[in-house]
């Protein structure tokens, strides 16, 4: 089926030139020109991919993503005229995919759309894991169902962070860098920097650790990456 891709920025001719590109590409592609219109566009349209802009007229995309994110995990690509580390690691931090500064090139924004929908979505098993729950001391880990229980409370993660703590507990006692953590969780086309695992790592500490400044069960590798570990083996 035809990708359906949802483009809010406030830049006519911009909007104009990505709807050729994407169009020509065989994409279905719907446009908004501010965040309150954005929004609504995505829960009529229910599109596989937002490509959104930080600065938007009425509500900012950050504002926007956060809404999505409430909701949903589509795929989102940032778009932002700033080049500062601090407006991407706040895109990433509030739930993007993948983001790309003004100016870019055309060429450039479709080959980021392709390489982001080749991805597949969390939950169909990290790096062949299957459906078989993991199971530790206290923490389980069900692909199947989608869900963490730490004892006997259900701990809410993201399709993207079950994914990763998925994916560290498959290797349990293992390092694995930030690289082959993006290359297993991302996907090998992602553009994005290594930076964002650990934004990532910082979000499932907070919601599955007892003391998130004091983890105990993933662990950080100076240098390296991260390992899982059952603090009660």
């Amino acid at each position: 089926m035809t990708a359906s891709i949802l483009v809010i920025d406030d830049e006519a001719s911009l909007r104009a030139l990505v709807d050729a590109y994407l169009r020509a590409e065989g994409y279905q592609v719907h446009l908004a020109e501010d965040g309150p219109g954005g929004l609504a566009a995505f829960r009529q349209q229910r599109p596989d991919l937002v490509i959104l802009d930080v600065l938007l007229p009425g509500m900012d995309g950050f504002e926007v993503l956060r809404e999505i994110r409430r909701t949903s995990e589509v795929y989102v690509l940032m778009l932002t005229a700033r080049s500062e580390e601090i407006d991407r690691v706040a895109g990433l931090t509030v739930g993007a995919d993948d983001y790309l500064t003004k100016p870019f090139s055309p060429r450039e924004l479709v080959a980021r759309v392709k390489a982001i929908l080749r991805r597949l979505r969390p939950s169909s098993g990290a790096a062949d894991g299957g459906s078989t729950p993991l199971v530790f001391t206290s923490l389980r880990i069900d692909p199947q169902r989608h869900e963490v229980l730490r004892g006997e409370e259900r701990i809410d993660l993201t399709a993207l962070e079950f994914r990763l703590l998925e994916t560290l507990a498959l290797h349990h006692g293992m390092v694995l860098s930030r690289e082959q953590l993006l290359e297993m969780v991302w996907g090998y086309d992602f553009y994005g920097e290594a930076r964002v695992v650990d934004v990532h790592v910082g979000h499932i500490r907070q919601k599955i650790e007892p003391d998130p400044a004091n983890p105990r069960y993933i662990l950080t590798v100076r240098g390296v990456g991260y390992k899982f570990e059952d603090p009660e083996r």
